[in-house]
Formats: structure tokens, C-alpha cells, sequence
């Protein structure tokens, strides 16, 4: 880590978790869970570039900052759920069904 260039966000951000300020409130079946998505995800053999909002990255770095991972995890994570069927398309049971 020594290497990694931290803007003053995320330097107060690590001086704030090395201090013991964060205390992280995931359960046990959810670190494992956690865990083990980001094992999986470690697994990677190929390599995409897409372009995104700003702020939907940002949105993604929080999340990724709540769960423990870097953000790049949580992206692979959740398109593999995805591909994998996983996560479903809440948009797609909308339409009518509000009657």
C-alpha cells in the first residue's frame, strides 16, 4: 500500500479506520458471503473497459466502501449474480401489474 497515492478523502478515510473508528456491523453469514463473492471474483481470466456516469461510479465506490471491496469486486460481483441469475429485473414485473 505503501505505493497507492490517496487523495486527502481517502487518506482521512484510512487514518479513520486504522484509528478503529469503523466498526464494521456484518453478520457472520454475510462476511462469509462477502468473502467468498470476492474469492470468486478474483478469478478473472478476461478484462472489459466500459464507460459510466460519474455519478454512478461514485454510487458504486460507496457501495463497494459499505461491503469491504473495491469497487471493481463489487461491479464483477454483481454482473456475474447477473449472468448468473442472481439479481432479477424488478422493472420487468411494473407494468401491469398495478391494477
Amino acid at each position: 500500500m505503501a505505493n497507492t497515492k490517496l487523495d486527502l478523502e481517502e487518506q482521512e478515510l484510512l487514518e479513520a479506520y486504522d484509528s478503529g473508528e469503523f466498526e464494521s456491523d456484518l453478520s457472520a453469514d454475510r462476511r462469509e458471503y462477502v468473502a467468498k463473492a470476492a474469492e470468486e471474483t478474483f478469478k478473472k481470466d478476461k478484462r472489459i473497459n466500459i464507460r459510466i456516469s460519474s455519478r454512478d461510479l461514485e454510487a458504486l465506490q460507496r457501495r463497494a466502501l459499505e461491503e469491504g471491496l473495491p469497487y471493481q469486486s463489487l461491479v464483477s460481483s454483481v454482473l456475474h449474480k447477473y449472468v448468473s441469475g442472481g439479481l432479477k429485473d424488478i422493472s420487468a414485473n411494473k407494468s401491469g401489474n398495478s391494477a
